[in-house]
């Protein structure tokens, strides 16, 4: 059986998104959440989702251990309280996936405007804390929790993939890969997730006006 991915904030829109079309492509999913029981009801949502999947629920110390790759999807306001809670629990050698946006929405304002990050952005944030050995990337900014969710959706978009190595973002490209219809895409080094980030409070501000679930799409690669 391939390594199991652990998704730190399944039990939100965007991490259950990734988790069940994950599952659906055969990868075995670990939900994590601060409250275990949160947790064990996400995965039994994602396993009536995806009958044929592997989903287990567990609180977050415990979920990110034996995962090779650990995906970070909590609103920014949580995040540094997530890291700092997992600091003895993330092991050296492992994948971090930050999926962060400082939204201002985090300090009660608008989700159309994002928040200075003193590193630069969340993912450089998420480097200054994780523990050493821990190698950390940036993604899934852009990418509809909606449309992740919605299994009968027919995806059709990029996924924009920030690190500073290229065999962690060629790692992460290989299970985007797995979902029908997502591209990975090389943004450059982890200080690009400064604008990556952004683009989420740009595909909010398009969404309200369109009505839509717009996503990114790179022409000309």
């Amino acid at each position: 059986m391939a390594e199991p991915v652990c998704i730190v904030g399944g039990t939100g829109a965007l991490g259950f998104g990734l988790a069940v079309r994950l599952g659906q492509a055969d990868v075995p999913i670990v939900i994590g959440s601060r409250d275990q029981g949160r947790a064990a009801e996400a995965a039994e949502r994602a396993r009536a989702a995806v009958p044929g999947g592997s989903f287990t629920g567990a609180a977050n110390a415990d979920a990110v251990k034996g995962a090779g790759i650990v995906i970070l999807s909590v609103p920014f306001r949580n995040q540094s309280e997530n890291l700092t809670n997992l600091k003895e629990a993330l092991s050296e050698g492992q994948l971090l996936v930050d999926s962060t946006v400082p939204l201002a929405a985090a300090v009660s304002g608008k989700a159309t405007r994002t928040l200075g990050v003193w590193q630069g952005s969340a993912a450089q944030q998420a480097l200054e804390m994780a523990p050493a050995g821990v190698r950390v990337v940036s993604a899934f900014h852009t990418v509809s929790a909606a449309h992740l969710s919605d299994l009968n959706y027919r995806l059709d978009e990029d996924v924009l993939i920030c690190g500073d190595r290229r065999e962690d973002k060629a790692e992460l490209a290989s299970l985007v890969e797995r979902i029908e219809g997502l591209r990975p895409v090389d943004c450059g080094r982890l200080e690009m997730a400064r604008i990556t980030e952004q683009l989420t409070a740009l595909i909010i501000s398009i969404n309200a006006r369109n009505k839509v679930a717009a996503g990114v799409k790179i022409t000309g690669l």
